[in-house]
């Protein structure tokens, strides 16, 4: 299932690009270096933060908290993907096509 319109990744890319320039965090002098490998630490970290809110149940008590660090996990993976090239929506797509091919063991936990 092909996605007819990759219009909404871009923008929400370039928007990311965006404010990161205007931060000046792309600056070779920033005390932010954008490199894959610090992207990809603050990808985990964030990701790290979405699992921290069900630390202790299994439901979120506080929903814009949520969205609020889902966006930041959004925004480190568009950067890290934009800045190695690679097509996230593309991507997703042959991701998908595969796992459709995938089966899982029913008896697995």
């Amino acid at each position: 299932m092909p996605i007819e319109n990759n219009q909404d990744l871009r923008a929400l890319t370039q928007a990311m690009h965006e404010f990161v320039t205007n931060k000046g965090w792309y600056n070779p002098t920033s005390k932010r270096v954008q490199s894959p490998r610090s992207l990809a630490i603050s990808l985990s970290i964030e990701a790290a933060e979405v699992l921290e809110l069900f630390q202790w149940g299994e439901e979120v008590h506080n929903a814009q908290e949520l969205a609020s660090e889902l966006a930041d996990v959004m925004l480190y993976l568009l950067q890290l993907a934009s800045i190695m090239e690679i097509d996230l929506g593309q991507a997703v797509e042959e991701k998908l096509a595969i796992n459709a091919k995938r089966t899982w063991d029913e008896d697995s936990p």
